[in-house]
């Protein structure tokens, strides 16, 4: 009798230590494409990320560089002050969106050009995203907003 429930609580722990282990890699497949890694356009240029990953890029519109395409297809570049990246864009811009203004996209940095799935802009006049504000901080050409 000893023997068996011995027996049986090794199946449990061992149950157990399974369970766990395939709710992890289950959790990590379905976060996969859920987590983009925040980079500034310096770290871009400096270490460029592979064509099929997907990251978060983030500083401010270039003066001069916001160009509208054909149709949809928008061109634009991407600054924090030590380094600038092009982007392209097909779709919607947000209405808080222009030069001079604080953004981030999410996208695929591929052969020297930010390819962008989405773009956010700030929501309002004073706000900015913490990422974006760090990197600009960094380059030291952040500016506290007047209010």
């Amino acid at each position: 009798m000893r023997g068996l429930k011995k027996k049986r609580r090794i199946q449990v722990i061992v149950l157990a230590v399974v369970a766990l282990g395939l709710s992890s890699a289950l959790i990590g497949y379905a976060m996969r494409d859920g987590i983009n890694f925040f980079r500034s356009p310096a770290q871009v240029v400096a270490l460029p990320p592979a064509p099929e990953e997907v990251f978060r890029i983030g500083g401010l519109v270039a003066e001069g560089s916001l160009v509208r395409g054909q149709g949809e297809t928008i061109t634009f570049a991407v600054t924090d002050g030590a380094a600038v990246v092009p982007v392209s864009y097909t779709g919607v811009l947000p209405d808080l969106f222009g030069e001079g203004e604080g953004m981030i996209g999410t996208g695929r940095y591929v052969e020297g050009v930010f390819h962008a799935q989405e773009i956010l802009a700030r929501h309002d006049e004073t706000y900015m995203p913490k990422e974006v504000i760090d990197a600009l901080k960094a380059q030291g050409v952040y500016k506290e907003p007047n209010g």
